[in-house]
């Protein structure tokens, strides 16, 4: 006889699928109904199917603003996981050294995305700020308001320096869960520093660099706060990333049926490159295991 499960635990969760279901899916329809309309005003729309989508994918700005996007998120990923990993191996393992390293790194992480970017816009001012001040007094113009590769630099130190933390603390912790007798075989058997990273932290580690990969593609892919308060976008459009692009559509023109097929197309993508992102990490962490 088949042992009765009492399954009236679901009810708990249901207030979640609610909130879930008012929160994520019903702007998301909102969105697919405005791609595919074009609104005069309340209660004058007209179909149009598939026409906003078209001209959005034959914008050259967005094709601009795209290939912009894959720059900064790869730089992101070759900058920050790298360091973020010689962190975590240089960080101590016991005493008083990790709780302060632990709260060290963490400072960065506590800071709101919007107070980052007037931070930096302070530290980079070429007549007060610490940055641009030094810079200019050994004779090196910076200006990140007036120059686009001074403003990726800028950029790319913010991000840096806000962000590597938390790749950090996801390696440390992948780091602290490796047994010691891991550690203690290879001593016996004589192996260097690189052949323990190589095989015996690195593969551990895999699960929680998976996760920091991800996290930190789909966040700078998303980026807006930062940018949009450290330059505007500019000077020009060098740092128009997709997300000012699409505010500047749906807020600045109020073009709400472009601005909706370029947000759904902005989605897939992300989504599919973080599916892809997953699907090679975890064949080469299986490959590694065999």
């Amino acid at each position: 006889m088949e042992k009765w499960q009492d399954n009236r635990a679901w009810l708990l969760i249901l207030p979640v699928f609610v909130i879930v279901a008012f929160s994520a899916v019903v702007p998301l329809i909102t969105v697919v109904n405005y791609s595919v309309q074009d609104i005069f005003g309340p209660g004058q729309r007209l179909f149009v199917g598939t026409e906003w989508f078209r001209e959005v994918l034959g914008d050259p700005r967005l094709h601009a603003a795209l290939w912009r996007q894959f720059g900064f998120s790869a730089l992101v990923l070759v900058l920050e996981i790298p360091l973020g990993v010689l962190i975590a191996l240089a960080m101590p393992k016991k005493g008083w050294g990790v709780s302060l390293s632990l709260v060290l790194l963490a400072l960065p992480l506590l800071i709101p995305w919007n107070v980052i970017g007037t931070i930096w816009i302070i530290f980079t001012r070429p007549d007060i700020g610490l940055m641009g001040a030094a810079l200019n007094a050994m004779g090196l113009a910076f200006d990140h308001t007036a120059r686009p590769l001074d403003a990726w630099i800028t950029l790319m130190l913010m991000e840096v320096w806000h962000w590597t933390p938390l790749v950090a603390l996801l390696a440390y912790a992948g780091l602290r869960a490796i047994p010691e007798p891991y550690y203690q075989a290879a001593k016996i058997d004589g192996a260097s520093a690189w052949a323990v990273f190589r095989y015996i932290q690195l593969p551990k580690m895999r699960g929680v660099l998976t996760i920091a990969v991800l996290l930190r593609f789909m966040d700078s892919f998303l980026i807006y706060a930062e940018p949009f308060v450290l330059t505007g976008g500019g000077p020009g459009d060098s740092t128009t990333f997709l997300s000012i692009y699409l505010v500047k559509i749906a807020v600045g023109q109020f073009d709400l049926g472009p601005a909706a097929a370029f947000s759904l197309i902005y989605f897939l993508i992300v989504l599919l490159f973080s599916w892809l992102f997953y699907q090679a990490l975890q064949n080469v962490g299986t490959g590694a295991n065999r």
